[in-house]
């Protein structure tokens, strides 16, 4: 063994930069294949972590997947809103442990405007359990005090300090100003990689506040209520879109869920956000399918190359492995050389390709998440992974042999003979 691989030693040796392509090409070929299926991972992931720490979502009745668009990723609207009366009844629920309301339908440069309680800052969660943090500033406190997701305050170039106005409704034509209730950014949220980012938050009572003179969706002509005189109007809330819950105990979700499917006052439905994801990833995760299609068309093409180029080598070698079979080596030793030599330099490759990755998501995951809001993890490889990384190495190694089998069926005097 230890004169085989000697031999093995001394012919790579000898060549080195061939051999050294070889292992760049095994190593970009692991790279590629271990980059896309961590993206495709952290994809779902960022997706079905949208929201966490929830444990029910309740809203007017319709159907599920409606109800988490709008309320968690702000896509499309409500086909009704909860009264009033209806958060506070679930609220005094013995089962709920806190309810954080939630109101959209106003908008800010293209921006989704929410509007919440400042509980919303404490029980909000995304990822893994974590909490909402705050870059710059603070939480609203006044009227007319605005927090600004990551993405609003980078792309708008928002500071803490700077006066804003918001648009009823979508706001894509800005018709529809409230320009004479500007609001002050008093905080900037950290980035999260979800809806979050996207959004601008306020206070229910400023929600209320700026729509004073509103009925039906409409200003009432003639009407305008200055912005100092608002607060001697009663700015409770009549109707918010949907209802954040935390449970005291997650044992009494469906008891909780069926209390609200039941509830007499309106028609009311709680969803399980989790199932909920779920059922969405299945409608939207093509581009998850796609992931997995490139990441399978990468690893045909990273094997067919690796081939290729070992098979290249084959005419460099045909007079090495002829003189090794002329003293007398037989094909399992020309095998065994062959397959050592081969293992040795996919293991490399693979090991400089799992480096790269490693650099890659360590360097690459800031700028991933401040312009695409996706997080990328460093974490222990996956069970695809691993597959992965076992497929590009036993491919590397059945690829080594393919020389040896030719080269026995080719003649000694073919080998031995000089080419001209």
């Amino acid at each position: 063994m230890t004169a085989l691989f000697g031999i093995a030693w001394r012919s790579a040796w000898n060549r080195r930069f061939t051999l050294a392509l070889t292992v760049l090409s095994i190593a970009l070929s692991t790279f590629l294949l271990l980059g896309v299926e961590r993206i495709r991972t952290e994809l779902r992931e960022n997706f079905s972590s949208s929201v966490s720490g929830t444990d029910l979502i309740v809203g007017a009745r319709t159907g599920s997947t409606q109800l988490l668009l709008y309320s968690v990723f702000r896509i499309g609207a409500a086909t009704n809103n909860l009264q009033w009366k209806s958060v506070q009844a679930l609220a005094a629920h013995p089962g709920v442990a806190w309810v954080v309301p939630v109101s959209l339908g106003d908008s800010h440069r293209g921006f989704s405007v929410l509007a919440t309680t400042p509980a919303y800052f404490e029980r909000f969660r995304y990822g893994n359990r974590q909490p909402l943090r705050l870059r710059e500033g603070k939480p609203f406190a006044e009227l007319f005090d605005a927090v600004v997701g990551a993405e609003v305050a980078d792309s708008l170039g928002y500071r803490v300090g700077q006066q804003i106005t918001l648009a009823h409704g979508s706001g894509e034509l800005d018709v529809s100003d409230h320009a004479d209730k500007p609001f002050t950014v008093v905080g900037v949220l950290a980035r999260t990689g979800t809806p979050v980012d996207r959004t601008v938050h306020i206070g229910l009572e400023a929600m209320e506040a700026i729509h004073l003179e509103w009925v039906g969706g409409a200003p009432m002509p003639g009407l305008k209520i200055p912005a100092e005189q608002v607060r001697k109007f009663d700015l409770t809330p009549k109707t918010v879109t949907a209802v954040l819950v935390g449970l005291k105990n997650r044992a009494a979700v469906f008891a909780v869920q069926r209390w609200v499917s039941t509830y007499g006052g309106e028609p009311l439905m709680a969803i399980l956000p989790g199932v909920a994801l779920d059922e969405l990833w299945r409608v939207v995760g093509v581009g998850e399918n796609a992931l997995l299609l490139m990441s399978a068309l990468v690893a045909l093409v990273s094997l067919a190359g690796l081939v290729s180029v070992v098979m290249a080598g084959l005419n460099e070698r045909r007079r090495e492995l002829a003189v090794l079979r002329a003293v007398g080596a037989s094909l399992r030793h020309v095998l065994a050389l062959l397959a050592l030599e081969g293992a040795l330099v996919t293991l490399l490759g693979v090991l400089l390709g799992v480096v790269a990755t490693v650099l890659g998501v360590a360097c690459l995951s800031p700028w991933l998440q401040s312009h695409f809001g996706l997080a990328l993890r460093l974490t222990e490889p996956t069970q695809n992974e691993w597959l992965l990384l076992a497929s590009v190495l036993a491919a590397g190694w059945l690829a080594s042999l393919l020389p040896g089998i030719r080269a026995y069926r080719l003649s000694l005097a073919d080998g031995l003979s000089p080419r001209i």
